[in-house]
C-alpha cells in the first residue's frame, strides 16, 4: 500500500510525456494524406507553407506567359470596424472570434501574371474563390461576410517573384444571400413579396423600411495585399501573408455594410502557361 502514490506519481508522469510528444503543431503534407485522414480534422482549411530557409528569387521573362496557381488563403485573425460608444471617438477595427469552423479558406485559386513594364500583373480567374463566415464581436454582435478574391485584379512592382513582392489589387464581393433567399417575413429578391407588414403609418421612416423591405442583390469592392515573404525557386512555391480589407453581408441592403479587415496565410505556386 505505501507504494501506491509512488506508483501514481510514475504513472502521471508517463502520461503527461505521451501527451507532450503526441500534441503540438504538426508539418503535414496534405499530398500524401487520404481522405480518411483529413476527414473533420480541419487539416484542409489550412494552406501547405514553405521553411523559412526559402528565400529565393524567380526572374520573369516578358515574352513569356505565366499562371499563379494553386493559391490558397487561410484567414487568421479578423476585425470589424463597429460603431463606437462614444460618438467623438472614431471608429476602431476591433477583434472578433471565428464562429465558422473549417471553411473559412480560400483555395485552388488561378489567374495569369504578366510582366508589365517594371512590374507585374495578376488577373483571379477562378477556383474555390469565396466562403461564406460569421464572426462574433466582444458584445456579442454576429457579423456575417462573404471572404473573396473573385476577380482580383493587383500588381506589383519588379519584374521578379521574390520576398520583396508585394501584390495589391482590388476584388468583388458578392452578396452574402441570394436572390432566392427568404427572410423570417417570408421577402425576397424574386419572389415578388415586399412589405410583409402591410401598409402601414411610416411616420417619417418610409426610406428605412423600404430598405428593409425591397431585397436587392448588392455586390461590394474590397482591397487586397499579397506579401509574399517565402519563395523557393526550384518547384517555383511561394507563402507569405495577405491583408483584405471588404464590406460585411447588408442583408440584401436592409442595412449599411461594416468594414471586415481579414489577416492570414497565402501560399501559391507559379507557373508558365
Amino acid at each position: 500500500m505505501r507504494f501506491r502514490p509512488l506508483l501514481a506519481l510514475a504513472l502521471a508522469l508517463c502520461l503527461t510525456l505521451v501527451t507532450a510528444c503526441s500534441g503540438g503543431a504538426k508539418a503535414v503534407d496534405r499530398a500524401n494524406l487520404t481522405y480518411d485522414d483529413i476527414h473533420n480534422t480541419g487539416l484542409a482549411n489550412d494552406c501547405p507553407t514553405l521553411p523559412d530557409s526559402a528565400r529565393g528569387s524567380i526572374a520573369l521573362d516578358a515574352s513569356a506567359k505565366y499562371q499563379l496557381r494553386e493559391i490558397c488563403l487561410h484567414p487568421a485573425e479578423v476585425y470589424v470596424k463597429g460603431e463606437p460608444a462614444n460618438k467623438r471617438v472614431e471608429a476602431q477595427f476591433q477583434p472578433t472570434k471565428i464562429l465558422t469552423r473549417f471553411t473559412t479558406s480560400l483555395d485552388q485559386v488561378y489567374g495569369d501574371l504578366a510582366v508589365a513594364g517594371n512590374g507585374v500583373s495578376f488577373k483571379e480567374q477562378g477556383g474555390i474563390d469565396f466562403q461564406l463566415v460569421t464572426v462574433l464581436l466582444p458584445g456579442g454582435e454576429e457579423v456575417p461576410f462573404v471572404f473573396s478574391s473573385k476577380e482580383l485584379d493587383a500588381t506589383a512592382d519588379g519584374a521578379a517573384i521574390s520576398t520583396s513582392t508585394d501584390l495589391n489589387g482590388t476584388y468583388r464581393v458578392p452578396s452574402y444571400r441570394t436572390s432566392n433567399f427568404l427572410d423570417p417575413k417570408a421577402r425576397a429578391l424574386t419572389t415578388g413579396v415586399e412589405y410583409a407588414q402591410g401598409l402601414v403609418a411610416l411616420g417619417g421612416q418610409d426610406d428605412e423600411l423600404a430598405n428593409e423591405n425591397v431585397k436587392r442583390y448588392i455586390d461590394g469592392t474590397g482591397e487586397m495585399n499579397l506579401s509574399i515573404t517565402k519563395v523557393d525557386a526550384a518547384t517555383g512555391e511561394f507563402a507569405g501573408v495577405f491583408t483584405a480589407v471588404q464590406p460585411s453581408d447588408t442583408d440584401m441592403g436592409g442595412h449599411e455594410p461594416l468594414d471586415v479587415k481579414i489577416t492570414g496565410q497565402l501560399y501559391g505556386r507559379l507557373e508558365k502557361a
